[in-house]
């Protein structure tokens, strides 16, 4: 897959390097919900209530690398059936094979923003959420690189 076909319209890699982020696997299908600028968690997770400025996404498929990061610009809490940021296809498709919660925490976001190098897995992936910096994203090369880097 090209990654760099999107890098003539993406944002410039910008952020400040100590700007806190939180890194999250995503499927092919969340991470398509991602590029429209939304990440649903159950309320119960963790990340949803802790502090961080930028979401960093690590995709199973077709790559199996953290590719992007996106600044957090709100986070909606929606229970289903009401209205909000996603729709019943986004629950079926995002939620549902995961939670049977009824009360997300969806996270909303600037355009994404690629990183001039994935991050690539030479371990088992992403699993819960990792805490890192940008400079950590920038700057490891590898998931077990940022995973000594992350809190996880």
């Amino acid at each position: 897959m090209d990654l760099d076909r999107f890098a003539a319209d993406a944002p410039d890699d910008d952020a400040p390097g100590d700007a806190r982020v939180c890194v999250v696997a995503t499927r092919p299908d969340t991470f398509e919900r991602c590029r429209a600028g939304f990440y649903p968690a159950p309320r119960s997770y963790d990340r949803t209530r802790a502090d961080f400025a930028y979401m960093a996404f690590y995709r199973t498929a077709p790559v199996s690398a953290v590719t992007h990061y996106a600044r957090v610009t709100a986070r909606t809490e929606q229970t289903r059936g009401e209205p909000g940021p996603m729709d019943e296809g986004d629950w079926a498709a995002l939620v549902d094979p995961f939670s049977a919660e009824r009360v997300v925490v969806v996270f909303e976001f600037d355009d994404l923003v690629p990183l001039d190098r994935p991050v690539e897995n030479d371990a088992n992936g992403v699993r819960g959420a990792w805490y890192c910096t940008v400079d950590d994203l920038r700057e490891a090369a590898t998931l077990s690189g940022l995973r000594d880097r992350a809190e996880t």
